[in-house]
C-alpha cells in the first residue's frame, strides 16, 4: 500500500489523542486500514483496538479491506457502528440490572401506530389540530423530534423552543412525554435508545461506568465531523482514560446539523472532551482536477469558522472539465454527447439540494427518453400526495366527469391539507360525487369549526369551476388553484418546519414552471404527472447531495442553482447566518463528488444563478487548473491571489507560476425604474401580464406580476427581462 507523506504520519501516530483532518478524495479509509495494520504490527491486542463507522455500508467495506490486507490468520479488531456498539452495552447493562430489559421496536409502522394513539389521547378535544398533526408528513416530522431529543442530550421543551419548528408542533413536547411513558410501561424502545438508554445508566452510576472502561487502548473514529451529542458523550464514557481517539474526518463536510452533528465537533467540542489533541491534515485528494480543488477552497472560505486547510490536487488526478450553463437542454447535450462517446449514463449523476428540485430535470430526461434512476425510491416526487393531487386538479379540467368520482374528489381535499380528518372528508367527498351538490347540513359539517367550513366549500366551488378552464394553460390553472385555495399559506401551516414548508412551495414554483414548458400539450404534462416511472437501473443517477455524501461519479451535473433555492431562504424564512454556513458546506460536498467533468446548472430567468457559484470563482478556478496543466508561465490576474499562490505552493509550482489580483468587474444593476401596480409588461419567457404588486426600489425593487398564460410570479425588476407594454 503506497502512501503520501501525509498518510504515513497519521499511520506512525503514537500515543495520545488526535485528529486527522481529511479533505474529500483523500483516501482516508486506506490510511484507516494503514493505521490498524500498524498498530497491530507493533503489538497492540486486537480486541484492544475498536473501528467506529459512520453506517452499516462504511462497516462492511473498511472490514472487507482490512481483512483483504491483514496478514492471513491473523486475529482483526472489531469494525462497528455506534448503534451496534449502543446495541451491545445495552445487553451488557441490562444482565448486570443497571438497565431494565426493553424490546426494540424494529418496524417504523409500530412508532407511527404508537404516536397516533398518543395524539389521539392528547388532540381529543382539538379535532382540527388533531387532524393536522395524524398527516403523515406531520407524524414523520414529530418522530424526527423525539430522535432528535435524544442525539442532541436536550430536553424536549427546549429542544422545540430552540429548533426551527413550524406552528401547531406545540404538541411535540407532551407527545414526546407520553411517547416514553407508554414506552416505559410496554417495556419496549427505539433506534434512538440503543444509545441514549446506555448513556443515562453510565452517566448515573460510577461503579457501572468504572465497569466498562479500560478495555480499550485505541479507538479510530470515521465521518467524526457528522456525530452527534449522545455519541460524542458515549465516546468519551468508553475511552476513559485509558484509549487513545483518533477522529477522522472533514468539518467542511458537515451537513447533518438537521439530525444533531456539529460543525465544532472536531473543533473545540472535541478539546472540550479529551483534551488538547495532535492534529494531521490529509490535504491531497486522489479524485478531482485543480479547477474543482480551487473552487473547493474558494467557496468554503467563505464560512467563517472553516479550517484554514487546502485541498490539493494530487498529480496524476482527472484533470476535470467545468462548466456552467442555464436551463435543461445543456445537461441532455451532456449526457447524450457522453453516451455517444461509448461512456455508460451509469457513470453520471445529477445532483439536488432537495427533492422539488429534480422535478425539471426528471420531466426533460422522461422527454428525451434518456434513462434515470432514484437515489431514493420513496422520494420520488411525483408520488407526493402534493404533486398528485396537482395533477388531479389540472385533470378535473380535461374530465368533468371526475366530479363524480369519490375518490378523485378526496385526493383534491386532501392536498393541499384542509385540516380536516380523512375519516371526516371521505364520506364528505362521497356526498359530493353522489349530489354534485355542497350539503349544508351534512352530518359529516358538525363539529368543525367554521373556518373550516368554509375552506371546504370554497374548494367545491373550485373544483366546479374546473371543467370550465378546459382551454386555459396547464401553468395559468395551477395559479389559479394554488391562490383560491391560498396554498402557500396553507403548505406553511402544514409543515411542522419552516423550511419543510418552503421546499413544499418551491415544489409548486417548479410545477407551474414546467407547466409553462408544455402549455402547447397539457394532456401531456398531466400524462407525466400520473405516470409512474420505473427505475432503470442503467440510467442516470438523479440523488440529493446528502444522499451523494462519500461517493463519486466521473461526470456530476449539480441541478437547480438558483439564489433561493440553493441557499434555501424566503421573505418568510430568511437565511440565518447558521444556515447559510451549512448550506454553503452542502455546496462543497456537492462539487467535491466529480471525477471527470462538472457541469453546473442553474434555471432560466427569472431565477438567479447561486451565489455560491460566484464564491466558488469557477472562472478563476478553470483558468488557473489551465495554467497549471500547461506549466504556463507569467502572473495571471485573479480574484483571490492570495488564495491561488497559497494552492500553487502547496502543489509545489511556486516557482515557475505565481498570480495577481485582477481587475475586478462590478456588477451593473440596470434601473428598476418607476413600476406601477396594474401597468402591462411583456416577459421574454412568461409572455405578457399585468404587475399587482411594487415592493422596494431600485436594485431592491420586486414586481409580482400575473401572466395570462405562467400565473403569479415574482421578479427582481432589475434582473428580469421584462418591458412595458405601450
Amino acid at each position: 500500500m503506497r502512501l503520501t507523506e501525509q498518510q504515513q504520519a497519521v499511520v506512525q501516530h503514537g500515543q495520545g489523542h488526535a485528529r486527522v483532518f481529511a479533505v474529500a478524495g483523500a483516501g482516508k479509509t486506506s490510511t484507516m486500514v494503514a493505521r490498524v495494520l500498524h498498530l497491530m504490527a507493533i503489538g497492540t491486542p486486537a480486541d484492544r483496538i475498536m473501528i467506529l463507522m459512520f453506517n452499516r455500508a462504511a462497516r462492511e467495506d473498511f472490514a472487507a479491506r482490512l481483512r483483504m490486507l491483514a496478514p492471513a490468520g491473523a486475529r482483526l479488531p472489531q469494525v462497528r457502528t455506534f448503534h451496534s456498539i449502543g446495541h451491545r452495552l445495552g445487553q451488557s447493562l441490562m444482565r448486570w440490572g443497571a438497565l431494565p430489559a426493553r424490546r426494540l421496536i424494529e418496524g417504523e409502522w409500530q412508532r407511527e401506530r404508537l404516536a397516533r394513539q398518543v395524539l389521539q389521547q392528547l388532540l381529543v378535544d382539538e379535532p382540527a389540530q388533531l387532524a393536522l398533526a395524524l398527516e403523515e408528513e406531520r407524524i414523520e416530522a414529530l418522530l424526527q423530534f423525539c430522535d432528535l431529543v435524544k442525539s442532541e442530550c436536550l430536553p424536549p421543551a427546549r429542544l422545540h423552543e430552540r429548533g426551527d419548528y413550524g406552528a401547531d408542533t406545540e404538541h411535540f413536547v407532551p407527545a414526546f412525554l407520553e411517547m416514553e411513558r407508554q414506552m416505559h410501561e410496554q417495556g419496549v424502545m427505539t433506534y434512538a435508545d440503543l444509545l441514549y438508554r446506555p448513556l443515562r445508566a453510565l452517566i448515573r452510576d460510577d461503579r457501572v461506568r468504572a465497569r466498562i472502561q479500560g478495555r480499550l487502548d485505541h479507538i479510530i473514529v470515521d465521518e467524526y465531523q457528522d456525530i452527534n451529542e449522545v455519541q460524542l458523550r458515549l465516546l468519551s464514557m468508553l475511552a476513559g482514560d485509558s484509549a487513545s481517539v483518533m477522529a477522522v474526518g472533514d468539518a467542511n463536510q458537515c451537513i447533518y446539523e438537521w439530525r444533531g452533528a456539529r460543525p465544532d465537533a472536531m473543533n473545540a467540542r472535541f478539546s472540550e472532551l479529551f483534551g488538547t489533541p495532535a492534529d494531521y491534515p490529509l490535504s491531497w485528494t486522489f479524485r478531482h482536477g485543480h479547477a474543482v480543488s480551487l473552487m473547493a477552497n474558494h467557496v468554503i472560505r467563505a464560512n467563517p469558522g472553516a479550517a484554514d486547510q487546502l485541498t490539493l490536487s494530487a498529480p496524476d488526478n482527472p484533470d476535470t472539465q467545468v462548466e456552467c450553463d442555464s436551463g435543461g437542454t445543456r445537461l441532455v447535450n451532456v449526457l447524450q454527447s457522453w453516451q455517444a462517446q461509448g461512456r455508460d449514463l451509469k457513470e453520471c449523476a445529477v445532483l439536488v439540494r432537495s427533492w422539488s428540485l429534480s422535478v425539471p430535470v426528471q420531466l426533460r430526461l422522461l422527454r428525451e427518453n434518456i434513462p434515470f434512476q432514484l437515489g431514493q425510491q420513496d422520494r420520488f416526487v411525483f408520488r407526493l400526495p402534493l404533486v398528485r393531487a396537482l395533477a388531479g386538479y389540472l385533470e378535473l379540467t380535461r374530465r368533468p366527469e371526475l366530479l363524480q368520482d369519490s375518490d378523485h374528489l378526496l385526493l383534491l381535499y386532501s392536498q393541499p391539507s384542509a385540516f380536516v380528518s380523512q375519516e371526516r372528508l371521505a364520506p364528505l367527498t362521497a356526498e359530493l360525487a353522489r349530489t354534485g351538490r355542497w350539503p349544508d347540513q351534512h352530518i359529516v359539517l358538525e363539529g368543525l369549526r367554521p373556518f373550516q367550513r368554509r375552506h371546504l366549500k370554497k374548494r367545491w366551488a373550485l373544483l366546479q369551476k374546473l371543467p370550465s378552464m378546459r382551454d386555459q394553460a396547464p401553468a395559468y390553472v395551477l395559479s389559479h388553484v394554488v391562490e383560491t385555495l391560498e396554498a402557500e399559506k396553507l403548505l406553511r401551516r402544514a409543515a411542522a418546519r419552516r423550511d419543510k414548508g418552503e421546499e413544499d412551495i418551491r415544489l409548486l414554483d417548479v410545477l407551474i414552471e414546467q407547466a409553462g414548458e408544455l402549455a402547447d400539450d397539457p394532456d401531456a404534462f398531466i400524462a407525466l404527472l400520473k405516470d409512474p416511472v420505473i427505475n432503470q437501473e442503467q440510467g442516470v443517477l438523479l440523488s440529493t447531495i446528502h444522499g451523494a455524501k462519500g461517493l463519486e461519479w466521473p461526470l456530476v451535473a449539480l441541478a437547480g442553482l438558483n439564489e433561493e433555492d440553493f441557499p434555501l431562504y424566503s421573505r418568510e424564512n430568511p437565511l440565518t447566518p447558521q444556515a447559510l454556513e451549512e448550506e454553503r458546506r452542502l455546496f462543497y460536498v456537492g462539487i467535491t463528488r466529480a471525477r471527470e467533468r462538472l457541469l453546473l446548472l442553474s434555471d432560466p430567468p427569472p431565477h438567479r444563478l447561486s451565489r455560491f457559484v460566484e464564491e466558488a470563482a469557477w472562472e478563476d478556478s478553470i483558468k488557473m487548473a489551465r495554467a497549471i496543466g500547461s506549466s504556463q508561465e507569467g502572473e495571471p490576474g485573479v480574484r483571490d491571489p492570495s488564495l491561488v499562490n497559497r494552492y500553487l505552493e502547496g502543489i509545489g509550482v511556486e516557482n515557475s507560476l505565481r498570480v495577481r489580483a485582477g481587475q475586478k468587474t462590478p456588477a451593473v444593476l440596470s434601473q428598476a425604474g418607476d413600476w406601477q401596480p396594474g401597468e402591462q409588461v411583456r416577459h421574454a419567457v412568461f409572455g405578457e401580464g399585468r404587475i399587482e404588486l411594487v415592493e422596494g426600489d431600485r436594485e431592491r425593487c420586486v414586481l409580482e406580476v400575473m401572466f395570462h398564460r405562467a400565473g403569479r410570479r415574482r421578479l427582481i425588476a432589475s434582473r428580469a427581462p421584462i418591458e412595458r407594454v405601450s
